[in-house]
């Protein structure tokens, strides 16, 4: 018996790897890709602290954007554990974005296998974990992200591994695994926020404990040992968030700028498009709703290890109500902690469909389950379109002319950038965005006596605004639709 379960894990496994294999061959071609299509934006922010750590400070509490400001361009958000460890590799690499890309990978593919753990140590059945990990692996959003440097990447990961540590500790009772289970649910929510809310998973668990055996002091002891790490993400978002000024994600729902309806399209989009399309896959939504189906009517949500889990879906589900207007219809990343729970509904119920007795609804799964990398593939790939990068394409074409038509210390003047962040991290340079050609006189004043020297722009409007041209000293370059100026201090 244990030589027949030790083959079968070992096929478990080869799976496993072969699913990883595909995986990267159907992301071979994006690898070499500048950062370019859906959130380029957020990418490059998060790219551009890497490289400034790199090249500047690799002090993890003083990251830096390329953005100047009083405070020496530091900007202070998730904890940049990510990108830290990425600047980390690239003194052993140097500065390459295809390093990124290969570490994002690696840390898709560990996620990978914790879902695959985790879902063993709720069920214990190596079929279903296998399943919840390859429908996990070809969803759409989480394909996209996998090679895109996010720190959303790294705290799904690390969350998805807490959890996955944290019940195989209700099984072995081994205080080692509670501590790791710990630490890690406190590094999902150093590198982003809203994983904090994995946390209720334990609290819940260790509640259930006290009221079914007694002994709080013991219980009680044995919880610190796990949620006493959730003091370092408090302690650093008790220090940042006072820094973050006109921050959406802090007013949340109660934005008064946003009507009802609105909330309402929201909503019914993110319900019935960003969940089906983007983080489930199309091909996965019957296993989600024969999970809904099948949990209800074994009554499976009323056993001890589904109550903490379903307590965490109240909570995730809570912090996307209060956060659905940054959320929007865009921002799909921002819904990354609702994955593990997707994904053991989606993993109960494709297993309970492969053993049921409904001969033609168990072909037409095993169909939509091999057609899930197509699907997958299909939706997500597009977003990667080199034609469409995502904001002015003169400059990817022109990076190398642009970066090097000043010197690369320089401080400069860029736009127009919505982003703020693109423009800057294309041309390779510190300096002062600006955004529908809204550059007046006092900001450039303000810019070229702080020591900004050049002026990058793809508006044509900017530089027949006649209040302007005593900052113009001479043109130096034009690339497209891109040019470059020298400025000078009229004063």
């Amino acid at each position: 018996m244990l030589q027949i379960q030790t083959v079968h894990n070992k096929t478990i496994y080869t799976i496993l790897f072969l699913v990883v294999v595909l995986n990267f061959c159907m992301h071979f071609s994006h690898f070499s890709d500048e950062l370019i299509g859906t959130h380029v934006w957020r990418q490059a922010q998060t790219q551009s602290t890497i490289i400034n750590f790199y090249e500047e400070d690799m002090n993890i509490f003083n990251p830096r954007a390329n953005i100047k400001s009083a405070n020496d361009g530091i900007q202070r958000m998730e904890f940049p554990l990510m990108q830290w460890l990425t600047a980390g590799l690239y003194h052993i690499t140097g500065n390459q974005l295809t390093v990124t890309r290969y570490f994002m990978f690696l840390i898709g593919v560990i996620a990978m296998f914790g879902l695959f753990h985790l879902l063993l140590a709720l069920f214990n059945k190596p079929i279903l974990s296998l399943i919840g990990a390859w429908a996990f692996t070809f969803s759409p959003a989480f394909y996209y992200y996998t090679i895109n440097p996010l720190p959303d990447n790294l705290a799904l990961c690390c969350g998805i591994w807490g959890l996955a540590l944290f019940f195989k500790y209700v099984h072995n009772q081994k205080t080692i695994v509670l501590i790791a289970s710990g630490l890690l649910m406190s590094l999902s929510a150093l590198c982003k926020l809203p994983f904090i809310l994995y946390y209720i998973v334990p609290v819940i668990y260790f509640i259930q404990i006290i009221r079914k055996q007694g002994n709080t002091f013991i219980t009680l002891k044995t919880a610190l040992l796990q949620l006493s790490w959730s003091l370092l993400p408090l302690v650093w978002y008790a220090i940042v968030i006072p820094q973050w000024s006109d921050n959406p994600v802090l007013t949340g729902l109660f934005d008064s700028r946003v009507s009802v309806l609105k909330l309402l399209d929201y909503l019914q989009h993110n319900v019935f498009i960003t969940t089906p399309d983007l983080l489930l896959n199309y091909g996965s939504v019957l296993f989600f709703i024969a999970g809904f189906y099948f949990l209800v009517k074994r009554k499976s949500y009323r056993d001890f290890r589904f109550i903490p889990i379903l307590w965490l879906g109240i909570m995730v589900i809570a912090y996307y109500l209060f956060e659905i207007i940054p959320i929007g219809k865009i921002h799909d990343y921002y819904l990354f902690p609702f994955y593990p729970l997707l994904f053991i509904l989606v993993a109960y119920g494709a297993y309970h469909i492969f053993y049921g007795s409904n001969k033609k609804l168990r072909i037409v799964s095993y169909v939509l389950l091999i057609v899930l990398p197509l699907t997958c593939f299909l939706r997500a790939d597009t977003r990667w379109n080199k034609n469409n990068p995502g904001f002015n394409r003169d400059l990817l074409t022109f990076k190398t002319e642009l970066r090097n038509a000043v010197p690369k210390n320089a401080v400069v003047v860029a736009g127009n950038d919505i982003s703020k962040v693109i423009f800057l991290y294309y041309i390779d340079k510190k300096g002062y965005p600006f955004l529908n050609n809204l550059l007046t006189t006092n900001d450039l004043q303000g810019f070229v006596s702080a020591g900004a020297e050049y002026l990058y722009s793809d508006s044509p409007d900017i530089i027949e605004q006649q209040q302007l041209s005593p900052f113009i000293d001479s043109l130096i370059v034009t690339c497209g639709s891109v040019n470059v100026y020298k400025l000078k201090n009229p004063i």
